[in-house]
């Protein structure tokens, strides 16, 4: 299955990403990872992304749609893959048609800019571990402390009112787009934002399970082969712990005997 996450800044693409990404089995691939790994591996477009970067310059979507088609033709992406954070414009699509990349779905999380705009401005992180906090969701237990190190808890930039409204707008120019040209095609699915994470993975899951039944019963009944098998071996386990510990018991009553 070959998916596109679309949804505004801190719609909570990244985090639904993960998620399919264990439920389908399939790679999540996000721009600036595979960005940074092509300049790290030394590929070819990786060098070519390494020369706008070290100039300070944007890296230019045709270096930018190599690189991704590059990293789809890896053996993990055989039987799909979830792009997040790209495409970011009209122009990256439909250089990702031209280049013969193909998408079975587009799933856009749909979440108003008031929301986005509250989630946002309560992230905090520590200074010191890097561990995440939310004021209201995820609060830390004392104010302003992290509870793991107990580093101070800060703002990241990005988070900043006036940098999430400008983040919104750019959204809206150039990214928003994206939903009328995946429309046209028929492959758009807006996934309405729920309360909670799971709600919306749910959404997800049900607006999959719709489009591509008989697929996607294979992929729960693997799912559900896995989970068997792992309870298996766990409830294996546990019985050569008990075995360990009768032999540990029986040994320790002959060394008992001996000694008598």
């Amino acid at each position: 299955m070959k998916l596109i996450l679309l949804g505004a800044p801190g719609a909570g693409k990244g985090t639904q990403a993960e998620i399919l990404k264990k439920k389908l089995e399939i790679p999540t691939i996000s721009t600036g990872n595979i960005l940074r790994a092509a300049v790290k591996n030394g590929t070819p477009t990786g060098l070519k992304a390494k020369e706008y970067m070290d100039a300070g310059k944007l890296v230019p979507d045709e270096v930018i749609i190599g690189i991704i088609n590059d990293r789809l033709q890896e053996p993990d992406c055989a039987n799909g893959y979830i792009l997040d954070g790209v495409p970011r414009t009209i122009g990256q699509a439909e250089a990702l048609d031209q280049a013969g990349v193909t998408f079975d779905h587009v799933l856009s999380i749909e979440i108003s800019d008031a929301e986005i705009e509250e989630r946002m401005e309560g992230r905090r992180v520590c200074s010191t571990c890097g561990a995440p906090y939310h004021i209201h969701a995820k609060p830390p237990k004392q104010e302003g402390i992290c509870d793991s190190c107990g580093g101070v808890l800060m703002q990241r930039d990005d988070d900043r009112p006036e940098t999430v409204r400008h983040r919104l707008e750019v959204y809206h120019s150039e990214t928003e787009p994206l939903k009328g040209y995946y429309e046209s095609k028929g492959i758009l699915n807006p996934i309405p934002n729920q309360p909670t994470i799971e709600g919306t993975t749910e959404v997800i899951m049900e607006a999959l399970k719709a489009e591509n039944g008989e697929l996607f019963a294979k992929l729960m009944a693997a799912e559900g082969e896995n989970a068997n098998m792992r309870m298996e071996k766990a409830a294996d386990e546990l019985t050569i712990l008990k075995l360990k510990a009768r032999l540990y018991d029986v040994l320790l009553g002959d060394q008992e005997e001996n000694r008598q």
